[in-house]
């Protein structure tokens, strides 16, 4: 069974970097990606954080990701833009159409940023939380390739896609953000990896059998959570994504794991809503808080932890790991690997583990 060890944080966003760069990204890019990977993990979401670097190195290696890409704006009406990725890295794309969207809707009150050519920009709650630091209602979503089926169906017809709303408060905002699926594709990779089973109800086999077997679930579907609405939001995130954007929709967008040559073509969406202007912000971020406080401090049945909001579990990890970073021995192993291949060397605190 694999095990997570902690590490020191600086010395894996070194490393991160160092491979990025070594692979073809400009030190800015790299440092934006590595820095979002280590978060996740950081966070207790390792199924969005360097689990995915490897991976990411393949797809640059292939062709289909261009590392030193940063977007472009094709369309400006003021409020509403489109960028154009040019299959950039996701998280520098990313960070640059939430920069956008809080600018935008400074001037304008809210702001809509569509993006197309896009590449997986791992955890969305991230970049929904950068909107609602800045003082503004964050919402972000984004398409992946199909890999949930309709309520009845065996075959994969939308993706497992993420949505992510965040809100101001007096403190750290409420963050909400999850995919579609009763369970994440990341973490059904690495139970796989690990050779673990996974719990019912969160796939089912290429004919359409529920299974726990995941890897049997790699090569079926993922169930959508709570039946036919998520798949409703799942097919509804795709139509307003993929649509608005002009990007890719539906089978059109590519398996990340599939062929490193061939472009995800993933779309997104970021919407930044100003609070100013409908009611003061502070006013505003003390009716949040009354409400989550509130709702912290309800009563809980026997022998249940306390009550949590959306946001508190990441920014308890956050507080815990300060300064480290948990990671399975796999998923480090598999960075060594690249650093190999790639003329990297492995930072000191990560070589004798």
């Amino acid at each position: 069974m694999a095990t997570s060890n902690l590490y020191p944080a600086e010395s894996l966003k070194s490393f991160a970097v160092a491979l990025l760069e070594a692979a073809g990204a400009p030190p800015d890019n790299a440092a934006v990606v590595a820095e979002a990977l280590i978060e996740a993990d950081s966070e207790g979401l390792p199924s969005h954080g360097l689990l995915h670097l490897p991976m990411y190195l393949a797809r640059i290696a292939g062709g289909s990701v261009d590392p030193r890409a940063t977007g472009a704006v094709v369309v400006d009406q003021g409020a509403r833009l489109t960028i154009d990725a040019g299959n950039g890295l996701g998280q520098v794309i990313a960070e640059t159409a939430c920069g956008i969207a809080i600018a935008r809707a400074e001037a304008h009150g809210l702001a809509l940023v569509a993006v197309r050519n896009a590449f997986h920009f791992g955890a969305a709650g991230r970049f929904a939380r950068r909107i609602a630091l800045a003082g503004q209602i964050g919402i972000v979503m984004a398409n992946t390739r199909p890999m949930l089926p309709a309520p009845g169906g065996m075959e994969a017809v939308v993706g497992n896609n993420p949505l992510a709303i965040a809100v101001p408060t007096e403190g750290e905002p409420v963050v909400l953000d999850f995919a579609m699926s009763a369970g994440a594709m990341g973490k059904i990779r690495l139970a796989a990896g690990k050779g673990e089973q996974i719990p019912e109800g969160w796939a089912q086999t290429a004919e359409g059998l529920p299974t726990r077997d995941a890897l049997e679930a790699l090569k079926g579907s993922l169930l959508p959570a709570a039946g036919a609405k998520g798949f409703g939001l799942a097919l509804m995130i795709d139509l307003i994504a993929g649509g608005l954007s002009g990007g890719g929709m539906g089978e059109a967008v590519q398996p990340l794991y599939g062929d490193m040559a061939r472009p995800y073509d993933s779309a997104n969406l970021f919407l930044a809503i100003r609070i100013e202007g409908l009611r003061p912000p502070a006013e505003f971020a003390a009716a949040t808080s009354g409400l989550t406080d509130r709702i912290r401090a309800s009563r809980v049945t026997a022998g249940a932890a306390p009550v949590r909001v959306p946001g508190d579990r990441a920014a308890q990890a956050r507080s815990r790991f300060s300064g480290h970073c948990p990671l399975a021995r796999e998923t480090l192993d598999a960075l060594r690997s690249h650093a190999g291949l790639l003329g990297v060397a492995v930072p000191e605190a990560l070589v004798a583990t």
